[in-house]
């Protein structure tokens, strides 16, 4: 009996080839190799403190010597007054930042494609993504210099038409549109540029098409841009839902005042009061876990609706 070879290597074989198409390549295996050492002491090593969320933590017995809680401090959080509030206001927020935030690149793309200046384009395109640069701290001092009751540009031309100062960076109905419209600011012209590539490998013979049978912009932007680049659009809106739970740490924690509290508490923020400020270090743990699982839920789902509805996926 003949035995078929397939021609795919099985065994010491197959190391031996790997191994010797990693020496053959040695030089552009050494340009990855600051890559996977950042990938695995910053991403794979903390995954050892995961198991501090099935551990009552004992500071004498440290991670491993500590007893098993199981799924306690699951159970804990669940069941606790806080956890719909947290979970609540981080929906709310991320749900408007996708709602008014995730269009707004799209916008700037398709309004930047339209411009025929390239001088001017890239002026206004690089304008757009410069406030991606700014640090939080920066964009929310800023923030609470024009919005002061103090001096501020803001209630300066209020008093100025005879009306009250307002404290808007304390007032609850304020802080909604505050998140929304600086992260938009801060985020849409970097966006943008995802998008531009994506329009960049339009085939231009169908505007030359469409314009001979009488389409004008919005008709060739309906039906031939948006359709050219709803990978594209299918690909974000995959990772905007997966990551719906983070609402922004940095802008939420900055931008918290007493009176916005109840409003403004998402799981990052109360996350770090729980494991810094009381020390509750498992219990944190468990609930950025719980956090992690509930995302890649989310993502699992959106990418099975965006594959049936837009024939796009992530796998």
């Amino acid at each position: 009996m003949k035995t078929i070879s397939t021609g795919i290597k099985t065994g010491p074989d197959r190391y031996k080839n790997i191994f010797r198409q990693i020496k053959r390549h040695k030089l552009l295996y050494l340009f990855i190799l600051p890559c996977v050492v950042l990938l695995l002491v910053f991403c794979y090593y903390p995954m050892y403190g995961a198991l501090l969320a099935f551990k009552d933590y004992n500071y004498n017995l440290g991670i491993l010597g500590s007893p098993w809680a199981g799924l306690k401090h699951f159970k804990t959080f669940i069941h606790s007054p806080d956890f719909w509030m947290v979970m609540k206001n981080t929906i709310i927020i991320s749900g408007l930042k996708i709602i008014f935030g995730f269009p707004a690149p799209i916008i700037i793309a398709l309004l930047l494609n339209e411009v025929k200046g390239k001088k001017f384009k890239k002026v206004v395109q690089t304008m757009s993504y410069l406030p991606y640069f700014v640090s939080w701290v920066v964009v929310v001092s800023l923030m609470t210099v024009i919005f002061t009751p103090y001096g501020g540009i803001i209630n300066n031309f209020r008093k100025d038409l005879g009306m009250e100062a307002v404290f808007f960076m304390g007032k609850k109905e304020f802080f909604y549109p505050m998140v929304v419209l600086s992260d938009i600011w801060k985020n849409a012209g970097w966006g943008s540029i995802i998008y531009l590539s994506a329009l960049s490998g339009v085939n231009q013979e169908l505007y030359e098409a469409a314009t001979v049978d009488g389409a004008g912009r919005l008709k060739c932007t309906w039906h031939i841009t948006l359709p050219s680049i709803k990978g594209t659009i299918g690909i974000m809106f995959i990772f905007a839902v997966g990551g719906i739970l983070n609402a922004g740490f940095d802008q939420i924690l900055l931008l918290q005042q007493p009176a916005n509290n109840q409003i403004s508490e998402i799981l990052d923020t109360f996350v770090l009061k729980t494991g810094l400020n009381y020390g509750r270090f498992e219990y944190a743990t468990a609930i950025g876990l719980f956090k992690s699982a509930f995302a890649f839920a989310l993502m699992v789902l959106t990418n099975k609706i965006t594959r049936k509805f837009m024939e796009v996926s992530i796998w």
